[in-house]
């Protein structure tokens, strides 16, 4: 059942990095129950259900927060609850009436997760943003780039997911273990600004020690290095090589067949060297590359597309993907020898599961008409 089996959590329904919290605590066995809105918004939100991943495992019911009794309706779910979560801008769910203060008066044990941009106070903390806008602040994104080129946006894995649903994941597995312990609740802070930063943890010490370059492309670990990027193959695809190590350089080339190759740290010679790379690696195909560094240690592996990724033998073997509903996708991670978590059920449509949920949560059938009639909405199958 996972090992946050018998953990109930309450979440109101976002975009982005909240879902993606809610999710890995699903997936680790956690009762995940969305307060959604009754239809969908113009928020970002009108996403057909079936290949919403981030809803996975989880269960529905229907609220308009704005209505008269919603406050009411969603105190008696959270008080019902190990742990909330939101994300909406601070402040949101003070208005509601469903802030920190009045949520834990309700519930003390209560574990209260806020997923923001910006963080719940600061100068920015108003203020609108997504994830290009907080690894931009944080100096993530200034990072990632070929030389004298603008810098390239990660996709949205950074701020989003990394360094926010990730990091509110973590936080709310934290405070629910002291909360375990003190039997007091509290609020967990989770401003995505901040997680892109904690994820260049380390480049903070490579910079203090002053053995890193804020020039993109001018270290071992932003392509400056030749031995550290990848290289298009002779049809047209792509492969990747990290031979940091002196024994795995000299594997690397082994196995590309090259002699007189300027040494690995002499960085006047590294174009040199990497004309050399590029040169040998436009002479097989990728999937030949495959089969030459098989069983090496070189550092090398294809570069592949999500949907050749599901279909590799090693990703294959280790039964990385599952199937849910008409969609394949990464399985839960990470593994747990005991405990192992699960994808229990599809996402669930606005008010799916939500009869059984609020049984399961210890609503008596009084309670839970009377939910119903403050403007609790749920299907009863």
């Amino acid at each position: 059942m996972g090992p946050l089996s018998g953990i109930k959590v309450l979440e109101f329904e976002a975009i982005g990095p909240a879902p993606f919290g809610g999710m890995i605590l699903a997936d680790m066995g956690a009762d995940v129950l969305v307060i959604d809105r009754p239809a969908s918004s113009d928020l970002g939100l009108k996403r057909e259900r079936w290949y919403d991943t981030m809803m996975r495992g989880k269960r529905s019911v229907t609220l308009d927060l704005k209505s008269a009794q919603a406050k009411e309706a969603a105190l008696a779910l959270a008080a019902k609850a190990d742990c909330l979560i939101e994300g909406f801008r601070p402040g949101v769910m003070e208005r509601l009436g469903l802030g920190p203060d009045a949520a834990l008066a309700r519930n003390p044990k209560l574990v209260y997760g806020r997923m923001t941009g910006w963080g719940q106070d600061g100068p920015l903390a108003p203020r609108a943003g997504h994830d290009i806008n907080y690894i931009a602040l944080a100096g993530v994104l200034h990072a990632f780039g070929r030389k004298q080129e603008p810098p390239v946006p990660p996709l949205n894995l950074i701020g989003d997911f990394g360094g926010g649903g990730m990091l509110l994941g973590f936080g709310v597995a934290c405070a629910l273990i002291e909360a375990s312990r003190s039997g007091k609740g509290q609020v967990v802070d989770a401003a995505m600004v901040e997680g892109a930063s904690l994820l260049a943890a380390m480049f903070a010490g490579f910079l203090a020690a002053g053995s890193w370059s804020e020039e993109r492309a001018s270290n071992i670990l932003d392509t400056g290095a030749p031995w550290y990027d990848v290289y298009e193959t002779k049809d047209g695809k792509y492969v990747s090589i990290g031979a940091i190590e002196a024994k795995f350089f000299e594997e690397l080339l082994s196995r590309l067949g090259l002699k007189n190759v300027p040494g690995q740290y002499d960085r006047a010679r590294w174009p040199q060297m990497r004309e050399m790379f590029s040169r040998t690696f436009k002479a097989k195909t990728r999937d030949e590359w495959c089969k030459v560094f098989e069983g090496s240690d070189a550092c090398f592996a294809p570069v592949l597309s999500w949907t050749e990724a599901r279909k590799d033998p090693h990703n294959v073997a280790r039964k990385s993907y599952v199937s849910v509903g008409e969609v394949e996708q990464p399985a839960p991670a990470p593994r747990f020898s005991r405990t192992p978590g699960a994808v229990r059920r599809p996402p669930p449509e606005r008010g799916a599961g939500g009869a059984a949920a609020l049984a399961d949560w210890g609503f008596a059938a009084a309670e839970i008409n009377r939910l119903r009639s403050l403007g609790i909405g749920f299907q009863e199958k």
